[in-house]
């Protein structure tokens, strides 16, 4: 289950609200520098931005791929391990706006991780250490450390266990 806060919103739906959530110029600010990284061909020019412009936590040697997109609204609320591979293209979202609500997540991505090209990370789950995702992947729940998933909806392809005698038999 995502680990998610909701707040409700009366009259239109929540993306009405959304400037009463998160200022005006955080959005523009955030959305130019996203924009800045997701080009750069420099994986440590993405990080220090990552890292100093949007307060999110990125662990040494994390590479993000091109194109990558991560939230525009509370990139700060994103943490990603150590050595960590973020695949072309994918999104990692820490809000989502729905009629009657909004819901916050805190998104943790641990060491190690490899997630594939174009995978949508939705807000308030934890991808384990090691753990292997798919690409198209919807991550719409947490994946325990050491599993390969994949698909949408997502499911589990190999447990831990079975990853360990995988790379054994390598």
């Amino acid at each position: 289950m995502r680990k998610t806060y909701r707040y409700k919103v009366d009259g239109a739906n929540s993306l009405w609200h959304v400037y009463q959530t998160v200022p005006f110029l955080k959005v523009i600010k955030n959305f130019m520098i996203i924009q800045l990284a997701r080009y750069t061909p420099f994986l440590s020019v993405k990080n220090w931005l990552y890292r100093k412009c949007l307060r999110m936590k990125v662990g040494e040697r994390t590479a993000f791929a091109l194109m990558v997109m991560l939230d525009i609204m509370f990139p700060e609320r994103i943490t990603v391990g150590e050595n960590t591979v973020i695949g072309y293209n994918t999104t990692i979202l820490a809000h989502e706006y729905l009629i009657k609500e909004y819901r916050l997540g805190d998104v943790r991505i641990g060491n190690e991780v490899m997630i594939g090209a174009n995978c949508t990370i939705l807000p308030g789950v934890t991808i384990g250490n090691r753990a292997i995702v798919a690409a198209g992947t919807i991550v719409h729940k947490d994946v325990p450390s050491g599993e390969f998933v994949a698909g949408n909806p997502m499911r589990t392809v190999y447990t831990a266990e079975q990853m360990q005698e995988r790379v054994e038999q390598d």
